[in-house]
């Protein structure tokens, strides 16, 4: 798959965006910055401003980077047969981590993380919108619910990813819901549930689907 300087452009934008917001702000931030919050979003390590600059490089950056090589190295070609869904999932990819990008670069010039919440909502968003992709992915060795027995058996992909795409379309709805009516530690403990139900779900399918088929 040939670089399309044309089509790449609006993602190449979004990649720049954290870059541009963080030298508009570089003149007001103080010397030392918070750089890490613990659980209840309180700033557990400080660090030198200049340590910013590594978070739009490795967020944004190194996953457009990362996606850009993905069809170049992926040895079945299976990522170029998906044509344009792929490039809209590495849309909301790059799109996703830059808005994180640049909400980490946001909580350290305030010193303080202003909405916790806004952060769950985004992830919300996030599963959602790959749960509505899952069901065109094809099977390949980087994205989807990669397990032994998906990548042995394509009918065990399929229907892998049949069942999770509803999923992690239903959990994204549950997260955000989550988001904009709960604070806190139970908060952090419900999405926590939830993401584990998404991921574990899928996987044990995958196993008896597997073991179905073999008899």
């Amino acid at each position: 798959m040939k670089f399309n300087l044309k089509k790449e452009l609006p993602i190449v934008l979004i990649v720049l965006l954290p870059f541009v917001y963080l030298a508009y702000i570089w003149s007001a931030l103080p010397e030392q910055v918070p750089v890490h919050w613990n659980g209840n979003g309180e700033i557990d390590r400080w660090g030198d401003k200049t340590e910013l600059v590594f978070i739009p490089f490795l967020l944004p950056f190194l996953i457009y980077v990362i996606l850009l090589a993905v069809p170049l190295i992926d040895p079945k070609g299976k990522i170029n047969q998906m044509g344009n869904k792929f490039y809209h999932l590495k849309f909301i990819l790059v799109l996703f981590m830059s808005i994180l990008a640049i909400f980490i670069l946001y909580s350290s010039q305030k010193q303080s993380i202003t909405n916790m919440s806004l952060l769950f909502v985004l992830i919300g968003f996030l599963i959602l919108a790959l749960g509505n992709y899952f069901k065109t992915l094809k099977p390949n060795y980087f994205i989807g619910i990669r397990t032994p027995w998906t990548l042995e058996n394509e009918m065990v992909w399929k229907s892998t990813h049949l069942l999770a795409g509803k999923l992690w379309f239903i959990g994204g709805f549950f997260i955000i819901a989550l988001g904009l009516l709960v604070t806190g530690k139970l908060l952090i403990m419900g999405c926590l549930i939830i993401i584990g139900i998404l991921v574990m779900i899928p996987l044990v399918h995958s196993y008896l689907k597997f073991k179905t088929l073999e008899k």
